[in-house]
């Protein structure tokens, strides 16, 4: 998120002397992506981020893919991606392309005895069940459901959930996850016509500093692998930081929706972009108040790229049989619209209680083994007038 913030003690001048009570100099680290030229941080940690103990052997969490190239329209049911007792090993990667991976995971149990850092993608984390706390250096966040936590790569973090009943729905972009263009002034603040503001980020807080040696497992991921790495300091011993590059907490609940006199179109949802695909959120709405208007979407044709949209909560006018944490695919090349017999029953409903994440990559995705699993076949024949 390109705003300022600061957490801890930082020095009034940067790169400059800054000790410990005891005469130790604090170890500056610029953090930052896309070289010098994009948004970064810096942070002062309470030994070098450098000390490494020890390395394992990398093991591979590659996608394995079922299908490279399909063109059918594709359901997945994600509540019945198995239930995990590691957080790491719950992630199952379903819809992936060069630019993005989407996953499923449904956790048990917290993060406790291991760190995880992801250097080679922005992750997007929707928690559709369960709360907890993100636990980075930068600070704490807690979530809930609804909300998008965005984490900047290279984020060495810790998830902590309340109970072991958890869904989350996670997107890996290989290039920054920022906030719409049009929603920003130069400078980088929020317009005033943007469905949200920076009153509705929720920021790190509650600094903690580990200033403590031993032994600390951080899983690094990078180009498909997971390097096992023991650094000799804690992750956490930021005593402070300031900046632009931190991880994030957005409500999808603070969503304000944009509504009109006719059916608005999918980008007035949109609520983050990426490099070649954009992040969108389907909420409670008022429908169209033309005295004529039709609220269920028209049919289309998405030829530019393919349409993801993750069921969440709420009742959809325009599909028939819906569950939680399911999946479309309604791939580029072909149209697709509203289930028989939903556009009638639209006219006059003056709104809806969906909750929805869309995703729009605009290169093909790949359908991985994992995803095979848990498809409805029969899915591509929901549009026939006899099939509930």
């Amino acid at each position: 998120m390109a705003f300022y913030h600061t957490l801890g003690t930082i020095p009034p001048k940067r790169h400059t002397v800054f000790r410990k009570p005891n005469g130790v100099l604090y170890a500056e680290e610029l953090v930052s992506t896309e070289g010098f030229s994009s948004v970064y941080s810096l942070v002062y940690h309470s030994h070098p981020p450098t000390i490494v103990k020890k390395l394992g052997e990398p093991y591979t969490v590659e996608p394995k893919i079922a299908r490279e190239k399909h063109l059918k329209h594709t359901s997945l049911r994600g509540f019945n991606i198995k239930r995990e007792e590691d957080y790491l090993q719950s992630r199952k990667p379903v819809l992936v392309n060069s630019d993005l991976h989407i996953s499923l995971a449904a956790p048990k149990n917290s993060m406790t005895d291991y760190f995880y850092k992801n250097s080679q993608a922005d992750e997007l984390i929707f928690i559709h069940v369960g709360s907890g706390v993100l636990k980075t250096g930068y600070g704490q966040i807690p979530f809930e459901y609804g909300d998008y936590l965005i984490i900047p790569r290279g984020t060495i973090y810790q998830l902590h959930f309340n109970t072991e009943d958890n869904r989350l729905f996670i997107v890996e972009s290989f290039s920054p996850i920022t906030t719409p263009k049009r929603y920003r002034n130069d400078q980088g603040q929020l317009l005033e016509h943007s469905p949200f503001c920076e009153r509705d980020i929720k920021r790190p807080q509650n600094l903690e500093t580990f200033d403590e040696e031993g032994d600390f497992k951080v899983l690094i991921k990078k180009q498909g692998l997971i390097y096992p790495y023991t650094y000799g300091t804690h992750p956490f011993d930021f005593i402070g930081w300031d900046g632009y590059h931190y991880p994030y907490a957005f409500s999808i609940h603070n969503f304000e929706p944009i509504t009109g006199r006719l059916h608005q179109p999918p980008p007035v949802h949109q609520t983050f972009e990426a490099y070649n695909f954009v992040v969108c959120s389907f909420v409670p709405r008022k429908y169209d108040y033309h005295p004529q208007s039709i609220p269920a979407p028209y049919n289309h044709s998405n030829i530019d790229s393919d349409e993801v949209l993750y069921y969440v909560d709420g009742d959809f006018m325009s599909r028939k049989s819906v569950e939680k944490g399911q999946i479309t695919l309604h791939p580029g090349g072909i149209p697709h619209g509203p289930h028989p017999g939903t556009v009638e029953k639209s006219i006059g409903k003056e709104s809806t209680g969906e909750l929805a994440v869309m995703i729009d990559p605009f290169k093909p995705l790949m359908i991985t083994e994992y995803a095979i699993e848990i498809e409805d076949p029969d899915y591509f024949r929901s549009w026939q007038e006899n099939v509930e």
